[in-house]
């Protein structure tokens, strides 16, 4: 297992090196990139110091180094517009989203995961129609339409919920559950997609002639194993929402990540939004580590080497 947990250890170094490397060329593609940092009126003179300034006369391979050096060391640069540390600007904002993402999360695992064992375990009745029907909805529900309609409704009819902001429980109602829909009901679908296969197998039928009762059929032997699609599901989700849920927190003016992005690509600060790519990067490739081990952990069976 140790060798297994190095070996994927290794592999997301050199993911995060790629990451690195196309994050930084690609600020390349579009021809200088001080001409496009600097403002439309800025001067030939005010662009070549800029570009002096940046070390964008260096060949690239030069630059590259030198960023990777730096990356190393945690200097990701500093923000065009707010003229402080990219690293430290994207700090202030991850709380926020965390907040944002875990919560959302939280609900909708819990939910989605009752919802797909009720519809597991009722399977081909009305209710397994209705948990069918509300997670195929809410997958189809675009998240900035269900964003406003839950504005419009809960906030400006009713009153009950402030229309977005951040700080406050009320304030964080809203956009959690605008954001959480959708992995609510992929959580349902899977969970139950899962869990039916599970109790087919020839181990339930041990367990039932065991003389277990249903329910600890179902938890213990049946959704314990039918847990490891849905880690892996969750496991993305989480890397996803921890890089910044960009619709739901402008719809709700809520100071993320995802927001800091977009205010870096209006601006043009593109070290800013390099920072923001490779830190979401490295939180996603971390989660995927932390999942792998998490199998060994919820089937015994399954054994790396």
């Amino acid at each position: 297992m140790y060798s297994y947990i190095a070996s994927r250890f290794a592999q997301s170094i050199i993911v995060l090196i790629g990451v690195s490397a196309i994050v930084f060329f690609a600020l390349f593609l579009t021809g200088d990139p001080a001409v496009l940092m600097m403002p439309p009126d800025a001067s030939h003179q005010e662009i070549d110091a800029f570009r002096e300034s940046m070390g964008f006369n260096d060949p690239l391979i030069v630059q590259y180094g030198r960023y990777l050096w730096r990356a190393l060391q945690g200097d990701l640069g500093k923000s065009l517009r707010y003229h402080e540390s990219t690293v430290s600007l994207v700090a202030q904002r991850l709380p926020a989203t965390a907040l944002l993402a875990l919560s959302a999360l939280a609900w909708s695992t819990i939910i989605g995961g009752l919802a797909g064992i009720v519809g597991a375990l009722k399977r081909g009745g009305i209710i397994d129609f209705s948990v069918r029907m509300f997670a195929l909805l809410g997958q189809a529900i675009p998240v900035f339409w269900l964003g406003l309609i839950l504005i419009l409704f809960f906030a400006v009819r009713l009153a009950w919920f402030p229309t977005g902001g951040y700080g406050t429980f009320g304030q964080l109602i809203l956009p959690s559950i605008s954001l959480g829909a959708y992995y609510m009901s992929s959580m349902t679908r899977l969970g139950r997609a899962s869990l039916i296969d599970v109790m087919s197998k020839d181990y339930i039928l041990t367990a039932r002639g065991k003389g277990l009762s249903e329910q600890t059929v179902v938890m213990k032997h049946g959704y314990r194993n039918a847990l490891i699609p849905l880690v892996t599901v969750l496991a993305l989700h989480l890397g996803q929402l921890l890089g910044g849920a960009v619709i739901t927190e402008l719809i709700f003016s809520w100071p993320g990540v995802g927001r800091l992005a977009i205010q870096a690509i209006y601006n043009r600060d593109f070290p800013l939004v390099q920072t923001i790519v490779l830190l979401s990067s490295s939180v996603f490739v971390f989660v995927n580590l932390l999942v792998d081990v998490i199998y060994v952990i919820l089937d015994p069976r399954i054994r790396y080497k």
